[in-house]
């Protein structure tokens, strides 16, 4: 909070000089806006730069897979470039309220700017089309994985790896992995989850197993799905110790028994 930059707008000059001072107090820089609705719509702006950014690149996901491209290196070569180029990465879907909701807001109100000026904010929309889509995605990648092993889905145990919708937090709000491990009980899988900042779980209102032992619930499970790359994790024993892996995250080591994104 003290190094991020704090916009403030108020209903008057008067207010915002107040708001301004306040947040002063513990806020290194204080950028002040010329009203109320600038700032909230700077907000919105925000968001959904990364919602539209994270639809590409997770879009990109499905197409450098289909062709066998290596999509963590692609964006990693185009990052090089030191202009023009800002890196997003791919993933199982967005959570949390900001970049999953807020977004949402300019969507529904361009439907009346739609009205007045004949056309739709159709970016908005398409990015949540995509992002929203991402976790039956995972499911049939992890569908995928299980038939290359001569396994079906259906009564396969799937484990899966940090649940909140970001790493090294305990906030579950919008996390994708619902929506993911909804699918795949639909299918039939067996679903467990293991995060450090969760102890209880649940998908449509039914707790799901928080397995007691990582390592043992690795190397039984038919395959282990990396949702949040949380610190306590350690990668490389991912790897060793899993049977099979789809890693959403590319952050663990590249092995003939794991699969990114």
């Amino acid at each position: 909070m003290h190094n991020t930059p704090k916009v403030v707008g108020g209903y008057s000059a008067a207010c915002t000089q107040r708001a301004a001072a306040f947040y002063g107090k513990f806020v290194e820089t204080v950028v002040m806006a010329l009203g109320t609705r600038d700032p909230e719509t700077a907000k919105l702006l925000e968001n959904t730069y990364r919602h539209v950014n994270i639809a590409l690149v997770n879009e990109m996901a499905s197409f450098c897979h289909e062709l066998d491209i290596d999509l963590w290196d692609v964006i990693g070569l185009a990052a090089t470039k030191p202009f023009g180029f800002q890196a997003f990465y791919p993933g199982p879907g967005v959570g949390g309220h900001c970049i999953p909701i807020d977004p949402s807001y300019l969507s529904y109100l361009s439907y009346s700017v739609q009205v007045k000026l004949g056309y739709p904010f159709r970016l908005v929309q398409l990015a949540q089309e995509i992002n929203v889509s991402m976790p039956n995605y995972v499911a049939r990648r992890a569908q995928d994985i299980l038939n290359s092993e001569r396994k079906a889905v259906n009564g396969a145990t799937v484990l899966l790896l940090g649940v909140t919708y970001k790493p090294n937090i305990a906030d579950l709000r919008e996390s994708p992995a619902v929506p993911l491990g909804k699918r795949l009980e639909e299918i039939g899988a067996i679903v467990q989850f293991h995060d450090p900042y969760v102890t209880t779980w649940h998908v449509d209102d039914l707790p799901v197993n928080r397995v007691p032992d990582l390592d043992v619930a690795m190397r039984t499970a038919d395959l282990t799905i990396l949702l949040q790359s949380d610190s306590t994790y350690d990668l490389a024993s991912i790897a060793a110790t899993a049977k099979r892996v789809l890693d959403t995250r590319g952050v663990v080591p590249a092995s003939s028994n794991v699969e990114h994104l």
